[in-house]
Parts: C-alpha cells; structure tokens; sequence
C-alpha cells in the first residue's frame, strides 16, 4: 500500500509526546567529569593526619563510587525511557491499545492489502480491546488504507486470469475473507458467462495432454473435475471438456453426463 503517507499520525512513530521529557530528564544526570576525575594538586598523596585523610579518601572513593552508580542506575533508567520510546522504530508494538492496534494494522498490510475482518480478526487475536480496534479500523477505512470494494476488484482480477478460477470460487473465497455480499456481486459480475467460457477451454487446452493415453471416460472426469474445483458449473465444463476431446478424434455421441 502506498497510500499510508496521506495518514501521517500512523507513520510518525508512535512513542508520543513523552519523547522530549527523555531529553530533558537526561540533563541533571550528565556527569561532571571534575566530580570524579583524579585530583590535580596532589593532595592525596601529601600532607599531615593520614587517618583522616584516608578516611576522607574513603569517604571521597566511596562517594565517588556510589554518585557513578546513581548516575548508572539513572543513565539505565533513561534508556529505558528511551528503548521504550523508539518501540515503534524496532517493530514492537506500544503498549497503548489504539497504538498498539495502528502498528499492528500497518504491519500486516505492508506488502498486501486485506479486508478490515481480516484486520479486526488478528486484532481479536492479541487482545486489542474492542473499542481501539474499532476506531482505528474506521480511520483507517476513512484514509483509503481499507477498502474492501477495491480489494474485492484486485482479488477477481487477479485469482481469475491468474489461476482460472470461476465466478463461484471467486466469491466462495471473498465470503471467507469476510467482504460483504454487495460488494462480491459487485467484483464478480466483471466477469461474464463468455469470459468464463473462454478460460474454461484454456485451462482444458492446457491440461487435456497430460490425459492422452487414458480411456475417454476417464479423461472426460478428469478434465470436468478440474474446471468443477474451480467453480465452473456442471453444463459449461461438460460441454468445454466432449469439444476438446472431439477434436482430438475421442467418441462423445454417447457419451452421457452420468460419467462426469
């Protein structure tokens, strides 16, 4: 699809107006590097009151150490905060249901369109609350990114000249991908009883070599069962599959509809 540009509150990202909070939280935990650096005059290493010295040093070390920690501990923290707000950016859905929902709608029509059921069924799926699917399934019906009409067109187009099926296999198949009967009606009558017809002693034409050698009965079930799987009616396939075999010298005067 690539109409998702005309949304672009879907492909902005959608780690949310908390981003810019990262940044600023992140100023007060830079480290100062004099704050834990060697000192530069020396006095650690001279003077009188070594013992409270020492103690000093430890105490210095060891606040020293614990102020790295703290800063470690909040610097984690903060790509935390950070990880979490680049979700988007690595492929894992958010956490909020309706961006949850925009993620995971996108991501399953990249690369080929679907049905808004085909949607909201993988929405049911993980669990996405009723309400944020449905919203985000309107919007995206709003923008264009869902149109089952248009894909009910695309799939007759392309399953009929691609593999020869029939009006009634193309519209078994949108039943079960959940596009209502209007629009099935509507992409299936593209095709006329003359165009089906016409695959029908292609499809014929294609296989009927492959059935040379085998008795006529048999080629007759072979060759009608095939175009029978790909909805074709009972009348048309018999009628395609007996010109076929006449004209390849086979018998059909009697040959009766009762061996199909």
């Amino acid at each position: 699809m690539t109409r998702r540009t005309d949304w672009a509150e879907y492909t902005s990202g959608s780690a949310g107006p908390g981003d810019d909070a990262y940044g600023a939280a992140a100023a007060p935990y830079e480290t100062d590097p004099s704050a834990v650096g060697p000192r530069e005059d020396g006095a650690a290493r001279h003077g009188d009151g070594g013992a409270r010295q020492g103690a000093g040093r430890g105490r210095g070390a060891g606040g020293g150490r614990g102020r790295r920690r703290r800063e470690r501990a909040e610097s984690s923290a903060e790509d935390g905060g950070a990880t979490s707000s680049s979700r988007a950016e690595k492929g894992e859905p958010p956490r909020d249901p309706v961006e949850q929902a925009r993620a995971i709608c996108l991501r399953l029509l990249t690369g080929t369109p679907r049905t808004r059921r085909q949607l909201a069924d993988a929405l049911r799926k993980r669990e996405i609350p009723d309400e944020a699917a449905e919203e985000v399934l309107s919007r995206f019906e709003e923008v264009g990114l869902i149109n089952d009409g248009a894909f009910a067109d695309a799939w007759v187009e392309s399953r009929h000249h691609g593999r020869g099926l029939a009006r009634r296999a193309l519209a078994r198949e949108l039943r079960t991908k959940g596009v209502d009967a209007t629009l099935i009606d509507a992409a299936v009558s593209q095709l006329d009883t003359e165009q089906e017809e016409e695959t029908a002693r292609d499809l014929v034409a294609r296989k009927l070599r492959a059935t040379r050698g085998l008795d006529r009965d048999k080629r007759l079930r072979r060759l009608a069962g095939m175009l029978a799987r790909k909805g074709y009616p009972e009348g048309m396939s018999l009628r395609v599959v007996r010109q076929a075999l006449e004209e390849e010298g086979e018998d059909t005067e009697y040959l009766g509809d009762e061996a199909f």
